[in-house]
């Protein structure tokens, strides 16, 4: 009888999620923190200096990011799980998903990719809600 109740009660309260109105979702994502992490893998890595001195601080000027740390792969240990492979990372910080999505358009991220991209031939982004 007690499980009876629970599963009643855990179907309850999923069934009145499943209602929560939209206008109070998207409310939440505004509030969002988050990090967004970019991880660059360049054509020469003869570059790397030049890139990571000139063309990654524009993305840490632009409008709404809160926190910005720039870097190079860590000399550690060379193990199964650790990636080495990449050249320079981003990490950025914004308040809000909607920050995030002002970045993408923000003028001087624009201009760093026009600039820039010809200098790498991967790049992954990582999104973390926080």
């Amino acid at each position: 009888m007690n499980n009876r109740r629970n599963f009643i009660k855990t179907v309850t309260a999923a069934s009145a999620a499943a209602f929560l109105p939209i206008t109070s979702i998207s409310k939440d994502m505004k509030n969002q923190k988050m990090i967004h992490q970019v991880f660059f893998w360049l054509h020469d890595k003869n570059d790397t200096d030049e890139f990571l001195s000139k063309a990654v601080p524009m993305l840490g000027q632009c409008k709404t990011v809160g926190q910005f740390i720039p870097g190079i792969p860590a000399p550690t240990e060379a193990r199964d799980v650790v990636d080495h492979s990449w050249h320079v990372s981003c990490t950025l910080f914004f308040d809000s998903l909607e920050d995030q999505a002002a970045y993408q358009v923000d003028p001087l991220h624009l201009e760093f990719i026009e600039k820039y991209s010809s200098m790498w031939k991967t790049v992954k982004v990582y999104d973390i809600a926080i």
